[in-house]
């Protein structure tokens, strides 16, 4: 397979028109698991979504003409069928639509009151707009959400209780902070687990977390934001080696795709940097692979694009709203 560091920027945002073999259109994900604890794919774009705003870009203008382009910001649903409990991972901008995507998560979840919670717990990874600005639909403006516990690192959690807005749902109680330490572990049942890792990443108001997921079958590794694979005191490889899955950063496909931005200012590792480096690999470890937090301009976002199909020929993935992770 050539290196896909080859690849000119320009061939990339043409696309093709055909998949190589395997790279055909995924089938429909399957229906969650009643039995076992799983993950529930929420959101895989960058904090602004897809379509971007006022973006005018053939990328954006399809996707608001066609919705099955459309893509909300990166977040994932913990879900527990065996208990009716789930969790949500990083509160989008997107959250008002999220939850409806979630609904019927887990099979045979209850609510129970008036205003039932809508989650039984919240992890935060950082302090960026796509992590947290979905926080005030939570607020006595919108749901009013009472004592929900959120997860987040204690930087973090300085950064909620000490700054307005946010610092509004904490005094009138919305939301419980629980600091959570890089190393540390919250149990959501007694095989289903988060354990949070520090990661290098821009770091204006608080540092980042990526989580590992663990349930009695699965480990999953979320880790959508991060400055360069090689600034991690974790090698990617060793970090791979220790789940089944892993939803890793895919922001950037290559250089020069976001035209008049100097993408200098907002490091993240490009897509076929990553497909370079772990093209040694055996099969079954990039398979491992899945993209999310995909920037609107993303060529690899788009199915059937030469870069969508040099992600999918090297055996790794690029993932999709409603996808289902068994763990």
């Amino acid at each position: 397979m050539p290196d896909v560091r080859d690849l000119p920027v320009t061939s990339i945002l043409m696309g093709a028109a055909l998949f190589l073999a395997g790279c055909a259109t995924p089938p429909t994900p399957p229906a969650p698991p009643r039995d076992a604890p799983y993950a529930l794919v929420l959101g895989s774009a960058q904090d602004a979504g897809l379509p971007q705003i006022g973006c005018r870009l053939p990328c954006c203008e399809d996707a608001r003409r066609d919705p099955s382009l459309r893509r909300l910001a990166a977040s994932l649903l913990i879900a527990d069928p065996r208990s009716g409990r789930r969790w949500l991972v990083d509160a989008t901008p997107d959250l008002r639509e999220q939850v409806e995507l979630a609904e019927g998560h887990p099979p045979g979840r209850v609510a129970v009151g008036p205003r039932p919670p809508l989650f039984e717990g919240l992890f935060l990874t950082h302090a960026h707009m796509g992590h947290i600005g979905g926080l005030l639909q939570l607020g006595r403006e919108a749901w009013d959400a009472r004592g929900l516990p959120v997860h987040a690192s204690p930087a973090l959690c300085e950064v909620l209780a000490g700054n307005a807005p946010w610092s509004l749902l904490v005094d009138t109680g919305g939301l419980e902070l629980r600091p959570l330490a890089p190393g540390g572990t919250v149990e959501l049942a007694p095989d289903l687990s988060v354990t949070a890792l520090a990661v290098p990443h821009r770091a204006e108001f608080s540092d980042t977390l990526a989580f590992v997921v663990r349930g009695p079958r699965r480990a999953l590794l979320y880790l959508p934001d991060i400055d360069a694979w090689e600034r991690w005191d974790v090698p990617l490889e060793a970090a791979l080696a220790g789940v089944d899955v892993a939803l890793l950063d895919g922001t950037f496909f290559a250089d020069g795709e976001v035209p008049g931005r100097d993408l200098a200012g907002v490091p993240h590792p490009r897509i076929r940097d990553t497909l370079a480096r772990l093209a040694s690999l055996p099969e079954g470890e990039r398979r491992k692979v899945k993209f999310t937090h995909l920037n609107h301009s993303n060529p690899a976002a788009l199915q059937g694009s030469s870069a969508a199909t040099a992600v999918c020929a090297a055996g790794l993935a690029v993932v999709r709203e409603g996808l289902v992770l068994e763990l």
